[in-house]
């Protein structure tokens, strides 16, 4: 009976010294800030599945970041040719749309102010930025649950980041709506740390392409007519007011009117492809739709995707429903129409 008790007091205190053991919150962050801050610059590849719609969306995602401020983010949808790539290096911010052959440049401090769940080294900056950010252990997993930091913190304000205990890595993000559903996950493949490229790959090319515009049509030019797409407005008193299309030589340009507590117009058009791929300076700033990088001034925010142009602008919208209304596009369905 004695060995019993003295066995049993012997597993109680290992358990006593296990928890005292057990790093902090707080430890834990110091050694994230240390091994994904500062590194010289990572690669990595990750998916990203977007189930906002009424169908997931799912992309592949490669980095390359170099410090201070060199990256450079490609996006490919899977299962199409549809790809965008955003760039910064010592000139600027450019935004590319291969499919279409064409470069936008910004004035902008991204990714500064917009944090994306795909750069690991902002992820480190959302969890120290929120002092109310917790931090829980499951299995070979730490587990943080902060506030975000992006464009979309209005409808989607929580993250769960999931962190490899041995390699300190993360495994993938969560991003959650206001009642706790996932509505974005970004699963990280492969990240290698350390990785220092020089500024020359973050060149953005700028060949002439007079002569093969033709040869290489944008996405939807062989049809002329538009692939309609409607916003979500659930739970708004917000409304379709009116509709009209007009041809041009590019093909339909839609126009609709939305009114109520909200007033706001979207136009939608096929993109056309420039005569070269000099970059275009654009005012306002990138923003990361998830799907695609669009331009946002104080009162209008545009983009291309699926071989269409898309364009809103509204006096009484805030920068986030804005985002947020551009967020939502869909096409409209066969058995809607």
């Amino acid at each position: 009976m004695r060995s019993r008790i003295v066995a049993l007091l012997l597993v109680v205190i290992m358990v006593i010294l296990a928890a005292c053991g057990a790093p902090s919150k707080e430890d834990v962050m110091k050694k994230l800030s240390g091994k994904w801050s500062d590194t010289k610059g990572y690669d990595l590849q990750a998916t990203m599945e977007i189930k906002t719609g009424s169908e997931p969306r799912l992309y592949d995602v490669a980095v390359w970041h170099t410090k201070p401020e060199f990256y450079r983010v490609h996006v490919t949808q899977t299962g199409k040719d549809d790809s965008q790539m955003i760039v910064r290096n010592e000139e600027g911010v450019f935004v590319i749309t291969p499919s279409l052959g064409k470069t936008y440049k910004f004035q902008s401090d991204w990714p500064a102010q917009n944090s994306q769940a795909y750069l690991i080294g902002a992820l480190s900056e959302d969890i120290k930025a929120d002092k109310n950010a917790t931090m829980t252990e499951k299995d070979k997993t730490y587990i943080f649950e902060t506030a975000t930091r992006n464009n979309h913190k209005k409808v989607l304000p929580t993250q769960k980041i999931h962190i490899d205990k041995k390699t300190l890595l993360p495994t993938y993000v969560a991003i959650l709506d206001e009642n706790k559903e996932e509505k974005i996950r970004i699963t990280f493949k492969k990240v290698t740390l350390g990785i220092e490229r020089k500024a020359a790959d973050y060149a953005v090319e700028m060949e002439d392409t007079k002569n093969t515009s033709k040869e290489q049509p944008a996405a939807g030019d062989e049809k002329k007519g538009l692939k309609t797409y409607y916003p979500i407005l659930n739970g708004t008193d917000i409304k379709l007011l009116d509709e009209q299309n007009m041809e041009t030589e590019n093909g339909t340009r839609s126009f609709m009117t939305f009114g109520g507590e909200k007033e706001f117009i979207i136009i939608q058009e096929p993109a056309v492809r420039p005569d070269n791929k000099m970059a275009v300076a654009v005012d306002g700033d990138p923003v990361d739709l998830g799907f695609t990088v669009a331009a946002m001034t104080e009162k209008s925010i545009s983009w291309e995707s699926e071989g269409i142009s898309f364009f809103i602008a509204s006096g009484t919208l805030t920068k986030e429903e804005l985002i947020e209304v551009a967020g939502s596009m869909e096409e409209e369905k066969e058995e809607e129409k």
